[in-house]
């Protein structure tokens, strides 16, 4: 019986790719957390857990009609973000895949009434919400990509995600989940951003999505996941990045309201 042995909410922002020097210079002269936090994570977490496979849930993999899994034996290359090739350039990629998998997880969403597929198509795009974590956390694993289907709304992320546990479940594999994603995602407009982008919570876009962003941070120190779930219509207005997409469907498959 497979397993999920970890599970974490996990940004992405493009900074994270800047080298040291320039890092350091955006966010007055400190480190951004993410990048120790992500360091972090690879020592004391996976290098522990080692996983067979870790599954991105990507909110910067937005589809329309359907959910989407990566299915690819490998996916390798070099990126260049459009959004930002300023700081995501040519930024190399060697991912193994685990295409079983993937065809399990597919197959398990559209028995729970859910459209999905997996695709392998080798033109198929990667997205910086698998590259950058990857840059820090790859060693070897296999990996699969997830997209979010923005027409989604939060029940078919909570069944996509339960389909997703009864798959990993249903598998022999040691599974470790990535909600790649951050919180409230409402930029600042463009004359007033360069002097926001360093990482203190005081740059988020409103007193008010930062105060929401840390009742989620709360509750999930808590481990009250429900609140988080049950309170999504008042989280909405603040914009959550992916439609808060990555984190329901990754509760969900651990469990969800339970």
């Amino acid at each position: 019986m497979g397993e999920i042995i970890g599970a974490a909410v996990v940004s992405h922002v493009p900074t994270i790719m800047l080298s040291e020097e320039v890092r350091l210079e955006l966010n007055d002269g400190k480190e951004i957390t993410l990048v120790t936090g992500l360091r972090r994570l690879r020592e004391e977490v996976l290098d522990v857990l080692k996983p067979d496979t870790i599954v991105v849930l990507d909110t910067h993999w937005m589809t329309t009609f359907e959910f989407v899994l990566t299915s690819h034996v490998r996916r390798a290359g070099k990126y260049t973000s459009s959004e930002l090739p300023r700081g995501m350039k040519q930024v190399p990629y060697d991912l193994a895949g685990n295409p079983v998998l993937a065809e399990q997880i597919a197959q398990s969403v559209r028995d729970a009434g859910i459209r999905c597929i997996a695709n392998d198509d080798p033109c198929m795009p990667i997205f910086y919400g698998t590259v950058n974590l990857a840059h820090y956390l790859e060693r070897g694993e296999q990996w699969i990509s997830f997209s979010i289907c923005q027409t989604g709304q939060d029940e078919d992320y909570l069944r996509t995600g339960r389909a997703l546990g009864q798959a990993i479940e249903n598998s022999s594999e040691r599974i470790v989940l990535l909600a790649s994603g951050g919180l409230s995602h409402r930029f600042w407009p463009m004359q007033a951003l360069p002097a926001h982008e360093a990482s203190d919570p005081v740059n988020i876009a409103t007193p008010e999505a930062r105060a929401a962003d840390e009742q989620r941070i709360s509750w999930w120190e808590a481990g009250d996941h429900l609140a988080v779930i049950d309170s999504m219509d008042e989280y909405r207005p603040h914009a959550p990045e992916g439609f808060f997409g990555h984190y329901l469907m990754m509760v969900a498959a651990l469990g969800g309201r339970e």
